[in-house]
């Protein structure tokens, strides 16, 4: 099963990604928990430990690499590196969990990242559709990683939004980008959620079709999210309702 979440700064997005890898590891499944949001950090958020995070770089950074796997000088390099042998020498692995940080699409302008970019999709493509491994990927609201080569290995995407019209509005654009390219669930999370005047507006913008939840805000959330080290992996902080989210989440992919 291969997950997208995505959403704009700030609404909980990568909070739910932690919160979904760990519920999956704590399930015995293997997840590739993949950083793919450049102002975050989703490793932190899991309680990685710190000093691994900070030895390992993203993989778009990885010059001798992706020069090594794409080849060729200038112009002429390959589309479709074989990256598939090496993608487990990315990762900071604990447990069940196998952490990577991707880095951003780099954009053109001062120089040609077209090899980087190359590289970059195609470690995408061999986890999102050669891996039979679970995949988290927690994203920026642009999703910008996905292409529609990769986005056909795309069971789901989650886009994690606030009970507001601002971040609503957002959620709708990412909902829209999402099925031009044919993403086979586009699903809506809704985060924070304190009254029941926001449970009715939210009602207002989504369908019950399109809402995979509605998760209440909790201040034990909050208070790990602004510790030094977070303590999801102890079971502090862990977001009300998560399991039966998951639950949902497995029964609608499987279904």
């Amino acid at each position: 099963m291969k997950i997208a979440v995505s959403g704009k700064g700030g609404v909980g997005k990568t909070t739910f990604s932690a919160n979904l890898i760990r519920a999956l590891a704590n399930r015995d499944y293997t997840v590739y928990a993949v950083d793919a949001d450049p102002d975050v950090s989703l490793g932190a958020t899991l309680g990685l430990p710190a000093e691994e995070l900070a030895e390992l770089r993203p993989i778009i950074e990885m010059k001798a690499i992706v020069d090594e796997r794409a080849g060729g000088e200038g112009a002429f390099f390959s589309l479709n590196p074989k990256v598939d042998d090496l993608i487990d020498d990315f990762v900071v692995e604990q447990g069940k969990i196998k952490f990577l940080r991707m880095g951003s699409v780099k954009q053109g302008g001062t120089a040609c990242y077209c090899k980087e970019n190359s590289f970059l999709y195609a470690v995408l493509s061999s986890l999102l559709l050669d891996k039979e491994d679970m995949v988290v990927m927690d994203m920026s609201a642009g999703i910008e990683h996905l292409t529609r080569g990769t986005s056909r290995g795309v069971d789901m995407i989650i886009i994690v939004t606030e009970p507001t019209r601002v971040s609503a509005a957002t959620a709708k654009v990412v909902q829209k980008l999402a099925n031009e390219l044919g993403i086979r669930q586009v699903k809506i999370l809704v985060n924070k959620v304190r009254t029941d005047k926001e449970k009715e507006f939210v009602r207002s913008q989504f369908t019950e079709e399109e809402l995979l939840g509605m998760i209440s805000f909790d201040d034990a959330v909050l208070e790990n999210a602004i510790e030094e080290e977070s303590k999801l992996l102890e079971g502090s902080g862990v977001m009300p309702g998560i399991d039966e989210i998951v639950e949902k989440i497995l029964g609608e992919v499987k279904d």
